[in-house]
């Protein structure tokens, strides 16, 4: 069986699942647990430092990439 992420929550006794998913008795699993909600202000710097970052790597002073250097060309791409 391939690995797969399925949502749950712990219940205070129980970890369950948020959506049905059948299980093999003695199935091998992998419980990640996640930090609780982070802060609204902790939120809005992450989202203001990636925008910064996304700004950086695609901003006016960024090198324009002629296409004569792609090693390959995809036929399938429809942006030209």
């Amino acid at each position: 069986m391939p690995m797969i992420a399925v949502p749950a929550h712990f219940d205070g006794e129980h970890i369950c699942l948020d959506e049905p998913f059948a299980l093999e008795p003695n199935a091998k699993l992998i419980v990640t647990i996640l930090p609780s909600q982070q802060s609204n202000s902790e939120r809005i710097d992450w989202l203001r430092l990636s925008g910064q970052r996304l700004k950086d790597a695609y901003g006016e002073n960024e090198l324009a990439y002629s296409a004569d250097l792609l090693k390959e060309v995809n036929p399938d791409y429809e942006g030209r």
